[in-house]
Order: structure tokens, then sequence, then C-alpha cells
């Protein structure tokens, strides 16, 4: 999509109504850091960090660090690691009450080998201490987790050992148990992203593997563009009736932002990269990926997109998108020009 299309021609595929990102300021993070979970305890008005990727981008700088930072304050500091020591990638982070769940991720070895982590962690934000739950049954990581009820949080299809799976886990922070729910309809991905508002998430793009042409031939990923519209039954919450939406114009994205904004009825998508890459920021294809400025929403009530204009920097590597009220959101770490690996959050509002 490019931000600067022609109202004619936007009109074809969003809603007509257009709306401005304004940078407000960027916040410096304790170290930099990209493909980390992330989360927002809205009572403190902090933004949390786990686990992720440095500055060096190798298997050395895979960690299992820490941070939070006030926003009211602009102030970051260190919190203790995950408590396996473990580092990993590609976790996704929820957070209910005063609790944020930690979901999977995946370890990379000194030799290259990936591997899919089944452990949740539950961290208290009054404590600063964190506690083991119930493994995934499927462990996941680059999958998209989803709250609902502020007690169940959905992790919709991912990358499991070596292939992507059509799972969607529903996980009970309050009997602390795990239940399958309805399988993702669409093509399985990993790098996708999407949010929620009530009981409808949306869930967009992310990178498919296309099997070898030949008998001994290699299997390729590649992006697509699909969004998913899930409905989730109040009553009986494992159930999820799916809608596939519209296609988006343009290529689809990977590991872009993305959270619920239940104030305005959409669920917003900001950055990414139209190139799939390898955790170092190179594309499978061997092109260094370039990350997008592109930001824009899907309204549940119009059942429609909504374009944005192109917020003042382009950020890929994302696991989620922080909502901090208002019209304000941010990204933390994440990966910017060149694939450097960002050592700060960066606010934007939006604004229509």
């Amino acid at each position: 999509m490019k931000a600067c299309l022609t109202i004619g021609i936007i009109a074809l595929y969003f809603s007509t109504y257009l709306t401005a990102c304004q940078k407000i300021e960027a916040i410096t993070l304790p170290q930099a850091v990209t493909n980390n979970a992330v989360a927002y305890h809205a009572p403190t008005q902090s933004v949390y960090s786990f686990a992720g990727l440095g500055a060096d981008k190798d298997w050395r700088s895979v960690h299992a660090n820490g941070f939070k930072c006030a926003i009211s304050k602009r102030h970051c500091e260190t919190i203790p690691p995950i408590p396996d020591g473990i580092g990993r990638l590609a976790a996704t982070a929820q957070t209910i009450g005063d609790t944020i769940y930690i979901f999977g991720g995946y370890s990379v070895s000194e030799d290259g080998e990936e591997i899919s982590m089944p452990e949740v962690w539950a961290y208290n934000v009054n404590t600063q201490t964190y506690s083991p739950k119930a493994n995934m049954p499927v462990p996941v990581d680059d999958t998209v987790s989803i709250l609902y009820q502020n007690r169940y949080i959905y992790l919709v299809s991912g990358w499991h050992k070596d292939d992507n799976v059509v799972n969607v886990q529903m996980y009970d922070s309050q009997v602390y148990a795990w239940f399958p729910a309805t399988d993702w309809p669409g093509v399985p991905v990993f790098g996708h992203a999407g949010g929620s508002i009530d009981n409808v998430m949306a869930v967009c793009d992310g990178v498919q593997i296309i099997p070898p042409s030949t008998p001994n031939g290699k299997r390729s990923f590649t992006v697509i563009s699909a969004c998913w519209r899930g409905d989730i039954d109040p009553n009986t919450p494992t159930q999820i009736q799916w809608k596939k939406l519209s296609p988006l114009p343009g290529k689809g994205h990977y590991r872009m932002a993305a959270t619920g904004w239940p104030e305005a009825s959409l669920i917003v998508f900001a950055g990414g990269s139209d190139n799939p890459y390898n955790y170092n920021g190179i594309g499978y294809d061997k092109i260094p990926s370039q990350a997008s400025r592109h930001v824009w929403g899907y309204d549940i009530k119009a059942d429609s997109y909504v374009l944005f204009k192109d917020k003042p920097m382009a950020t890929m590597d994302h696991r989620a998108l922080l909502h901090l009220g208002g019209n304000d959101f941010i990204t933390v770490g994440g990966m910017g020009k060149a694939q450097e690996v960002l050592n700060t959050a960066n606010i934007f509002t939006v604004r229509k």
C-alpha cells in the first residue's frame, strides 16, 4: 500500500475518511532490542518488554532480558530476566490485571538450530517475579496472541518445529488450562499480525511455506496478503466464526505491529516488511528487507479498511503494537532503516 494514493484510488478499498499519524517522541530503552514480546500495564501506564534480539543480530544476541518503561516519566529500567535464562525470539505477551503472560518464542543455537519453546511465564508487575504456567500443547513462535474478556488468550497459527500450524490454542487464565479453539481457516502462517475489540479479532498477512517443486528441491517462504475476521462465541469461547475479508491492495507484510483501538472500533496495523526475512533482517531471498512506514486499520463496525498517512519512522520486526489510550500508540524496539536494531520506543499519534 502507498499512503500517498489519491482519494479516488483509496475509495476502491478503504473507507473514505482518512487520518493522520504524527510522531510524539522516542523513549530510550536500556538496550537495543527487536523481535521482543511486549505488553502494556494500564494502571501504571508502563510498557514492558521481554526477551528478543540484540544489536549484533546473531545467535549470541538472543537474550531473556526484561525491562519496563514508565510512559509518564519517559524513563525505562531493567527488570529481572525470564527465570530460565534461555534467550528467545518471536515470543508474544498479553496483560490480564497485574499479570503479564509470556508465551513461547524460539531459541537459536550456535549451529543455527531453532527450537519452538513450549513455556508460559506469568510476570507479576507488583512483585517483579515470574511463575511458570501450563506449557502450550503445541509449542509455537511467531504466532499472534489475542485477549478476550480479560480471561482468555488465543494463540492463532504460527510456527511449530518445522512448519506452520492451523491450531488456535486458547489459554484460560482462571483455570490455568489450555483448550483447542476453532482452527485457523486460512493458509497457515508465521509472522502475521492481529488485534481484537470485544469478541472480534482481525488477523492479517504473514509468511506461508511453498513446498518444493522438485523431489530434491527446497521449500520457499513467501509473504501473503490475506486478512481474516474471527467472531468469538461469547457463550462458548472455544468457538470462532471465521470470515475472509476483502484483499488489501499491494503486497502483504511480515511482522507488523497491531492492536485494537476500541474507541475507534479499529484494529490498527503499522510497519512490517513486504520481504520475509530471517531473524537478522536479511530476506530469505538474500536481499536485505526494508522496513515500512505504513499504518492502516480494519473497522469492525463498517467491515472495511481505513488507510492512514505514513508514520514518520519506518519499522519492522515487531510482536505487537501497544495502545497507550486515546490516540497514542507505541512500538517498542524493532528494526529500522538498514535493518538496524532500535534502542527506542517510538510513540505516534493517530488522529481522525
